[in-house]
């Protein structure tokens, strides 16, 4: 474990941590702010960090808002508040008119209460949804019939062109990108030859060349904080060979990976035109499984992408580029509470949690990928973070909104002795997991 990342340095490590947790906390905050306002509660402090107060200025509705020294955090101070967790000040509260509570989170309508408290989790997933959709549309989809759009730099010579229409592959018709199971029907029958004889439509003409696997073992995205990353692979690199055993597919090096038990394996790398030898060694990794649940599988974190060339691209309407951010979001939604339960439980590993460090590694790493990977980490985080918001603990929002719900069956809050023992317990729940997440990225 790397506590200095090699490359860019802890500087930007810590830079890209601080404005992805400060654009998920702004957003999160903003929801708590703008519903709060809207159903009439007056929000005295909206803050960006914590601890002495850098820069602020009051707008015209009496809030002052606020950037802080420490960028971990932030918090919207409601009238009536003692705190930033919504604590009642009972002083301030016994000086206020009726028609002044009303306007405190303390004195506001039950329903006003709830729907301020749940819109900081729902803004953490709208933002997710709302990225995920802009970067689908951002990237399109493959055009049909499928075209080489880019060619990627390769250690092999082949004969096709950027632009070519791919009509045939070893005198197999390519079926439409839109037909899934007649494509992956195809892709089964290519086989693992390292040489195909492709039929291409070059302007007017038909023409037959030779090139390449179809989904040769090109990196095209390294995930965070795996061997892959501690040995610096990245996109574009080429892995030809395991072990001095040729690899042919992409499909071959995780064959290779899953089959190692772990054990050190020697990758043969082409990258820029040079043969680089890199010793990985596998990581046990708990993936989820379709149908819920988790499996244990030994990765290295590479991804490969499609094809051994950047396809031509056409736009992805506006509807299922939405629909797309949705369901991304709710998977991560859904996955946020079965892995924590499965860790629990003892199905899965404790390392499958990350805490502070953690996840300022994973944040540097994204950034270094470039800034749609790091937007999509923000939209991956905000959804999760959103998630964890809504668990029934006190002095999170779901406490907050299992304590209303309890007032809204009783016809009262909790007593006020009550209250403060289970936000204390809420509290301690909150630190121990926090150092226990802290220790977890020392020990995994």
């Amino acid at each position: 474990m790397s506590f200095i990342p090699a490359f860019g340095g802890l500087s930007f490590t810590l830079l890209a941590f601080v404005v992805s947790l400060s654009v998920i906390v702004f957003v999160h905050e903003f929801g708590h702010y703008i519903v709060g306002r809207l159903s009439g509660i007056k929000a005295e402090v909206f803050s960006v960090g914590l601890g002495p107060v850098l820069i602020s200025k009051t707008d015209r509705w009496g809030t002052r808002w606020q950037i802080a020294l420490i960028p971990f955090g932030g918090y919207v101070k409601f009238l009536g508040d003692k705190d930033a967790v919504s604590g009642a000040d009972d002083d301030a509260l016994q000086n206020l008119q009726t028609d002044e509570l009303r306007h405190t989170m303390h004195g506001a309508p039950l329903w006003a209460r709830a729907a301020t408290v749940v819109a900081g989790p729902i803004f953490n997933f709208i933002l997710a949804a709302i990225i995920f959709a802009a970067i689908a549309l951002w990237q399109g989809q493959a055009r049909d019939p499928l075209t080489v759009g880019e060619l990627y730099p390769l250690p092999f010579d082949h004969g096709l062109k950027n632009g070519d229409i791919i009509l045939k592959i070893n005198n197999i018709d390519v079926p439409s990108l839109d037909d899934g199971g007649a494509f992956s029907a195809f892709w089964r029958k290519l086989g693992d030859r390292d040489v195909y004889a492709y039929t291409v439509k070059r302007g007017d003409r038909v023409t037959d060349v030779i090139g390449p696997n179809l989904s040769l073992a090109r990196v095209s995205q390294v995930i965070p904080r795996s061997a892959a990353s501690e040995a610096r692979l990245g996109e574009g690199d080429v892995i030809i060979a395991v072990n001095n055993s040729p690899v042919i597919r992409f499909r071959d090096l995780k064959a290779a990976v899953e089959g190692s038990n772990g054990a050190t394996l020697e990758l043969i790398v082409w990258r820029n035109g040079k043969e680089l030898s890199v010793p990985l060694t596998p990581k046990r990794v708990d993936e989820p499984v379709q149908g819920g649940g988790f499996r244990t599988a030994w990765r290295i974190g590479l991804v490969g992408g499609d094809f051994f060339f950047k396809p031509q691209l056409t736009t992805i309407s506006f509807l299922p580029a939405l629909s797309f951010g949705v369901i991304q979001t709710w998977q991560i939604m859904r996955g946020s509470v079965e892995g924590l339960y499965h860790v629990v439980i003892g199905s899965i590993s404790t390392c499958n949690l990350s805490g502070p460090i953690g996840i300022a590694e994973t944040s540097g790493d994204m950034a270094r990928q470039g800034g749609e990977s790091f937007i999509w980490f923000i939209a991956l985080m905000s959804a999760a973070i959103g998630m964890v918001n809504l668990f029934p603990i006190p002095v999170l929002d779901g406490g907050h909104l299992l304590l209303f719900a309890y007032e809204a069956i009783v016809g009262r809050p909790p007593a006020p002795a009550f209250l403060n023992m289970l936000m204390t317990a809420g509290l301690f729940i909150i630190l121990s997991f926090m150092a226990f997440a802290l220790i977890n990225d020392y020990l995994c």
